[in-house]
């Protein structure tokens, strides 16, 4: 069974990852860590529970979902792992941090592991199917557990909200097509685990959300 740790960092108040099953092997996702005190309260988590980070995925690469991309991947030796169209988004990342005021910006590293719709992502004894879904950001992938009936969605699909497509790579009409077509295909019980924000479920989206219906 996959445990879900949340936390969340930075001045987006982006929610990043952990995913830990009975082994400790765990997946870190997308890491908002910025400071050193948010650095040392993601330790502290890791610690804690006895976590064995085995690999640091990104959902996206925005601004603040990358900022402790190169602390985790030094200090666990992690590759950078996406999909391979986010490359240039992650390319801009370093413009979008200036330009949001992170003049502490730890660059990450680039990306060295892609994945592609319908891969398997695994750790320990369990796996992550991944779902290509485009819209807010070029490459954006979300991550669906199966076996715990949840999913994490980057910045897809919000308690009672959507990613903004205002931003470069961004369309709304890409995105629309991502959440019905993807992410209204999951069943209704799975937990929606957003990038920012409280989780949600499929079901309570399909019926309620004001921007995209089943």
């Amino acid at each position: 069974m996959i445990k879900v740790y949340k936390l969340t960092f930075n001045p987006f108040q982006e929610n990043m990852y952990i995913l830990a099953d009975e082994t400790n092997e765990a997946i870190i996702i997308d890491p908002g860590c910025y400071d050193a005190e948010e650095e040392q309260t993601l330790l502290r988590i890791i610690e804690q529970y006895n976590i064995n980070p085995v690999r640091l995925v990104n959902t996206h690469f925005h601004i603040d979902h990358v900022l402790g991309n190169q602390f985790v991947a030094q200090k666990f030796g992690l590759a950078v792992e996406s999909h391979a169209e986010g490359k240039v988004a992650l390319e801009m990342v370093e413009t979008s941090a200036s330009m949001y005021g992170f003049k502490g910006y730890k660059p990450s590293p680039e990306m060295t592991v892609t994945y592609e719709e319908g891969d398997e992502i695994t750790f320990g004894n369990s796996s992550l199917r991944v779902l290509f879904v485009p819209g807010h950001c070029p490459g954006h992938i979300a991550l669906v557990s199966d076996s715990d009936e949840f999913v994490i969605g980057g910045d897809v699909l919000f308690n009672g909200s959507i990613g903004r497509t205002d931003l470069p790579g961004g369309d709304y009409a890409t995105l629309e097509k991502s959440i019905q077509e993807k992410m209204y295909k999951l069943p209704d019980n799975y937990t929606v685990y957003s990038g920012h924000g409280p989780e949600t479920t499929i079901g309570k989206e399909k019926k309620s959300n004001p921007f995209v219906r089943a």
